[in-house]
């Protein structure tokens, strides 16, 4: 099988955690390179982890011959410069979500990389998880009848001090917004998958807790075309974790207490089914696999610019953009 050899742009706690170790994972890619702005902390990273080539520039990185694909794991508001500057330079591109800082710049993202004939993909990595197929076979099925409401909670603790590393999550230019950008986008991925094209979208953000420039609270309301509604609060500021999925139908409904565990519970009259269909011990390695396939049998990621894009229509909404 033919390998795709992958440049990434960043090395934050993401490509640590998981992108590298799905690169050395799945059969069909490999990591060639790593482009850092600190040259000692390239060097260093590419060290640990045997990546036999690293830069401090990334620019020099795109001009690898070696290099079929770019991984991109900057900050948001550099997602769509580093996305063209790698479709003009002919390399194939899957980017961490959200794709850019609004829909426009996934627009010029996506036309970059039309015009060069390269994929893109977006790094909306729970489209691969067997329990949300499952929701997706349980409405083909009718078990739960017409959905009617989807309700998701997620939450997670988060206010960065001045010199935390990933205090840009919480400065607006960087990072565009506050938890529905940054977490809240992988939900929306979710809806618009299970449910189709957003037809109306309200929202309330708010900071309830902590004084910063963006919001630590969310709540977004939608109908979808199918005429299903919704509900997506997100935030920073409840002590509480939860990363939860309520669907409500005209015959039962379906509850997931949490999505990466992959339990999901089946109501429906009388009846009570628990089922398990947990996620690959690494989230992201599906993700990488489906992208490279993609480019060795050229045809669309699953996840491609679109679906990115999509996401972001929303997100304008949101935030009223």
């Amino acid at each position: 099988m033919r390998k795709i050899s992958w440049g990434i742009i960043g090395a934050g706690d993401i490509v640590r955690k998981r992108i590298v170790p799905a690169m050395q994972e799945v059969l069909n890619s490999e990591v060639v390179a790593i482009a850092r702005g600190k040259a000692d902390m390239a060097a260093a990273f590419a060290a640990e982890f045997g990546i036999p080539k690293w830069y401090a520039d990334y620019r020099e990185m795109l001009g690898d011959d070696e290099i079929n694909a770019v991984y991109i794991a900057s900050p948001v508001h550099l997602h769509a410069k580093h996305t063209i500057a790698a479709a003009e330079a002919g390399k194939h591109v899957l980017c961490e979500k959200p794709m850019a800082m609004d829909a426009t710049e996934c627009d010029r993202a996506i036309a970059a990389c039309e015009v060069n004939n390269v994929k893109l993909g977006i790094a909306y990595y729970r489209r691969f998880y067997p329990v949300v197929e499952r929701i997706r076979r349980a409405f083909r099925d009718d078990e739960i009848g017409k959905p009617i409401f989807a309700q998701i909670n997620s939450f997670e603790a988060f206010n960065p001090g001045p010199e935390h590393p990933r205090r840009w999550f919480v400065e607006k230019a960087k990072s565009g917004g506050g938890p529905m950008m940054d977490f809240g986008c992988h939900r929306l991925e979710i809806l618009l998958n299970l449910f189709g094209k957003a037809s109306r979208v309200e929202s309330i953000n708010a900071n309830v807790a902590y004084d910063r420039e963006v919001e630590d609270t969310s709540a977004a309301l939608m109908q979808f075309e199918s005429g299903t509604c919704a509900s997506l609060v997100v935030t920073h500021a409840a002590q509480e974790s939860q990363d939860t999925l309520d669907i409500f139908g005209t015959a039962g409904s379906i509850h997931i207490a949490s999505l990466n565990s992959g339990e999901i519970k089946i109501v429906k009259g009388y009846e009570t089914r628990i089922e398990m269909h947990p996620p690959s011990a690494n989230f992201h390695s599906p993700l990488i696999e489906d992208f490279a396939d993609a480019i060795i049998n050229d045809r669309e990621p699953r996840i491609s610019g679109k679906t990115g894009r999509d996401v972001a229509v929303i997100e304008d909404k949101i935030y009223g953009r």
